[in-house]
């Protein structure tokens, strides 16, 4: 607060803020600058006071060449919540040390974003080199300009604290705003995304405990989603929150998912070519396949539910269209056979547990104990005609 808020103890200070101040208010024209203001330094790091003098003003604007307005006005308030109260303006606006501003290169509210954009990367190293890998910024190396950048997702006037300061962890009002910030670009996926099991429990009730676009796509070093590997790699994804006692017991949800699913024909496939040949595509259905990717439903959802026997079939048949109304039955859901889920099997598996070994213990018994027969009786002298 000390940074915005300080005293004039500068004499040529008067004379900026004094021009400055009719310059704003229309009173005096913008390039009529007294000599002691145009051969000033400008603003001291951590001092924001001669900035906030102009860029306070409410409708502060700037006319670009393409017709678009710049908004330049900063509300100091929301600047003391951002996570960036402690900067200076001239540490990110290193190109516009003192006043009169320099030449104003941008065309359009576009090439103000590109232009600033890095800067970020002074602070935010580690996440600016990720982002570099990620499927935003090989679109924006490709040519693509309205691929997302920084300041795209992040406000760097108001953008707020993201993490726990103790543990690292991201704060939940945090986690709640990230759907909205991926909508300003994906808003249709948004949409569907929101009547979804899991964003209908974040964005309707508040409820964190439920995945968000970051857990499955990243945060800076978001990949394309479209490939081979990220579709071999997505029951992993998946499997991060469903395999979590703290998180499915909760909400009655087997643990089992992953194991059952790494247990039959398609998980056993689908793991082979993720762990030998990741780049390759397999026919073979992952988790989304199925269940759907972002417009996941409850499974007991009678319009598109797993759990309804013809929503069942009717996934079955993306792959085997010939499948009949008994095909599904041959599937257990995702659970492990026990005397109350599918009884049948588990007691089948159960006698065989025991049968199987009987049988085996008891021909090793038996070669054994001939074995030890023939071997004294050799040593006795007998011998069998």
């Amino acid at each position: 607060m000390s940074k915005l808020v300080t005293t004039m103890r500068k004499p040529w200070l008067a004379v900026i803020y004094l021009v400055l101040g009719l310059t704003a208010a229309g009173l005096a024209p913008p390039f009529v600058q007294p000599a002691a203001a145009a051969s000033a330094p400008g603003p001291q790091d951590g001092d924001n006071t001669a900035c906030l003098f102009c860029h306070s003003q409410s409708g502060l604007v700037r006319l670009l060449p393409n017709g678009e307005s710049l908004p330049l006005t900063i509300d100091a308030s929301h600047f003391i919540a951002s996570a960036h109260n402690s900067l200076g303006c001239v540490e990110c606006h290193t190109a516009i040390p003192a006043f009169p501003h320099p030449e104003f290169k941008a065309g359009s509210l576009r090439e103000v974003s590109l232009l600033f954009y890095t800067t970020c990367r002074q602070c935010h190293q580690e996440q600016y080199d990720k982002a570099l890998d990620s499927v935003h910024q090989k679109a924006l190396a490709a040519g693509n300009t309205h691929a997302a950048i920084c300041t795209d997702c992040h406000n760097p006037h108001t953008q707020t604290p993201l993490t726990d300061v103790k543990t690292g962890r991201l704060l939940p009002e945090a986690r709640l705003n990230i759907p909205q910030t991926c909508a300003r670009c994906h808003n249709a996926i948004y949409e569907q995304y929101k009547a979804s099991v899991h964003g209908s429990a974040l964005v309707g009730e508040g409820n964190t405990d439920v995945p968000t676009c970051i857990d499955c796509h990243g945060v800076h070093n978001i990949q394309n989603p479209t490939t081979a590997s990220f579709r071999l790699y997505s029951p992993i994804l998946c499997s991060k929150c469903h395999t979590d006692p703290v998180i499915m017991d909760k909400y009655g949800i087997s643990t089992q998912v992953l194991t059952t699913y790494v247990a039959d024909f398609h998980g056993t496939t689908v793991t082979l070519f993720e762990k030998t040949s990741p780049d390759q595509v397999t026919n073979k259905p992952v988790c989304f396949d199925c269940h759907g990717v972002h417009n996941i439903q409850p499974v007991n959802d009678p319009q598109y539910g797993l759990a309804m026997k013809q929503n069942l079939l009717a996934a079955c048949h993306k792959c085997h269209p010939d499948a009949t109304a008994n095909f599904p039955g041959a599937w257990m859901s995702h659970y492990i056979p026990s005397p109350t889920e599918y009884p049948v099997v588990y007691y089948v598996n159960f006698f065989y547990k025991i049968f199987i070994p009987t049988v085996i213990g008891g021909m090793v018994i038996y070669v054994l104990s001939d074995f030890t027969r023939r071997l004294i009786e050799r040593r006795k002298g007998v011998r069998h005609v």
